[in-house]
């Protein structure tokens, strides 16, 4: 092991020294690409085994990654890397199967919507088939499952493709035998709309502590929108923990019910599948940002994040979902304030991390990239 992280370490050294990058293996990657794709190192590279359609507009991919990959916990996610019309995307998906699948046969799926003006689902839907090697990169995020031990009472409310890790989760504590109440309130537009319906009703029919109630919004009206009767009729509510995910409406309004009902912070755990949203617009945003260790200084206007600023000044940091999930983007802010765009609120004017990818300067901001 001490001559590997030896031999290791020098060729970190050599690659630094050679090709300014601390990743060497990968100034390789176009010829390993050539001989096995499979080998390639700037990556995980996963190859595709089939491709299922789950609705008129949303599929599920499986994929087998390479050896590399080191597998993941129920309700976290992956960047996916793909080359669209020649230009490197990479975009941050929930990974949707169990990770007993994973440990099983290696495999795990991804289930993908196309999303209105998404250039990677739209090319991800239309090219993708059974053989194609993608990348991947290691798992992460915090959805977790509850602990094991004394099972509480749990209710997700869902919406659309938002449920992804819905379906990591319930087939994970069905196979843990998971005893407590579990309710899962689900909101699509139509029945036909629902994702992994043939999942989600084989474990309502034979999980007891289940309960699947999927709302139809076009097809049954105003009284398919999440409200007090919805919650009213799942017993002990306020008491249980609260698993959220799916549009910011449905969000917004989960949030304000819960928290009408007395329902904790601590209770409820949410994960984003949209891509942040535009701050107020009487919000006051721009100002002169310095990346110290590059001594670039430039001037920004609007609601641009500090991304694309560094972007714009033809600096490369790195990152993953530019949403503010994988935290890839994380730096070191170590002077000024920021907006941050998913929850509106402005940082300390002192040093602290933040992530590039959602944060917007308001007034001078100096930034460690």
């Amino acid at each position: 092991m001490l001559s590997t992280i030896r031999s290791q370490g020098a060729l970190h050294w050599l690659g630094r020294q050679l090709f300014n990058r601390d990743d060497p293996g990968a100034f390789f990657d176009p010829l390993l690409a050539v001989l096995n794709p499979m080998w390639v190192r700037g990556f995980v590279p996963a190859r595709l085994l089939d491709v299922i359609d789950e609705t008129a507009d949303t599929r599920t991919f499986r994929l087998r990654p390479s050896a590399r990959w080191q597998g993941f916990r129920a309700g976290q996610h992956v960047n996916v890397i793909v080359d669209v019309d020649g230009v490197r995307q990479h975009r941050t998906f929930t990974i949707s199967s169990a990770p007993s699948q994973w440990r099983t046969d290696g495999t795990l799926t991804l289930t993908v919507k196309r999303h209105p003006g998404g250039h990677v689902t739209h090319w991800m839907h239309d090219h993708l088939r059974p053989g194609t090697i993608l990348g991947i990169s290691q798992a992460f995020g915090e959805f977790d499952l509850p602990p094991s031990g004394q099972p509480k009472p749990l209710l997700y409310i869902m919406g659309g493709s938002g449920v992804t890790p819905a379906l990591s989760h319930l087939v994970s504590l069905a196979e843990r035998d998971y005893r407590a109440p579990v309710t899962l309130l689900y909101y699509v537009r139509t029945q036909a709309d629902v994702i992994g319906a043939e999942t989600l009703y084989a474990l309502a029919a034979r999980w007891p502590a289940l309960s699947l109630h999927v709302f139809a919004t076009e097809e049954q009206g105003e009284a398919a929108l999440l409200n007090e009767q919805h919650l009213d009729a799942v017993p002990g509510f306020a008491a249980r923990d609260a698993y959220l995910c799916g549009p910011p409406g449905l969000m917004d309004r989960a949030n304000a019910l819960l928290a009408r009902y007395g329902v904790q912070e601590e209770q409820i755990r949410c994960t984003f599948f949209s891509a942040p949203t535009a701050v107020a617009a009487d919000t006051p945003l721009g100002g002169a940002v310095t990346f110290a260790r590059s001594d670039i200084h430039v001037d920004s206007d609007g609601d641009a994040p500090l991304l694309e600023i560094a972007e714009a000044a033809e600096l490369n940091p790195a990152y993953g979902c530019r949403m503010g999930i994988c935290h890839q983007c994380s730096c070191r802010k170590t002077e000024g304030t920021v907006v941050n765009r998913l929850t509106g609120k402005a940082s300390g004017p002192g040093e602290e991390t933040i992530q590039l990818c959602i944060s917007v300067p308001q007034g001078p901001v100096t930034v460690d990239l």
